[in-house]
């Protein structure tokens, strides 16, 4: 009994990633069950990753503690 469980809960897990990984490289094949879960036949758009923009001071402040963090490194190193 405990063998068939363990083989059901391998299955959907199998039948998960391979939904997952159809929906990374865009083939558009969705399975209809997965975990007990509706798919959806239409594949969602990826949306377009936002750019985050650093001020000029910010990067100087950036900058700055890194070289700072560098410096600490250096002299540690001696």
């Amino acid at each position: 009994m405990a063998i068939e469980s363990i083989l059901a809960q391998i299955d959907e897990e199998i039948a998960k990633l391979t939904q997952i990984r159809n929906l990374l490289t865009n083939t558009g094949v969705v399975s209809k069950k997965v975990a007990g879960t509706k798919a959806s036949k239409t594949l969602a758009k990826p949306r377009a990753k936002k750019r985050h923009v650093l001020s000029p001071e910010a990067r100087k402040r950036i900058a700055d503690a890194q070289r700072k963090r560098w410096a600490a490194q250096k002299a540690k190193s001696k």
